[in-house]
């Protein structure tokens, strides 16, 4: 798969977490690609300083991801 199909299949699936980031006033950005498998995030306003935010990048925004892009197998947050 080309990079740039890649890419909007992870901001696809960006854009299926972002309404529920928002609620809580936060936001997610797409940093980077790496070799076809990880992909950096920032998470953005309330996001950053939220207790939980680790469980949401594990349990919500990597699992997203991975079902819109399965070869994408590491998700981190910068």
């Amino acid at each position: 798969m080309s990079q740039e199909n890649l890419i909007k299949k992870v901001e696809a699936a960006l854009e299926e977490i972002r309404p529920f980031l928002q609620n809580d006033g936060g936001d997610i950005v797409l940093v980077s690609i790496e070799h076809g498998t990880k992909v950096t995030v920032r998470l953005e306003g309330a996001c950053v300083d939220c207790s939980v935010n680790q469980m949401t990048l594990k349990s919500g925004v990597a699992m997203t991801i991975q079902n819109h892009a399965p070869e994408i197998l590491e998700v981190v947050n910068i």
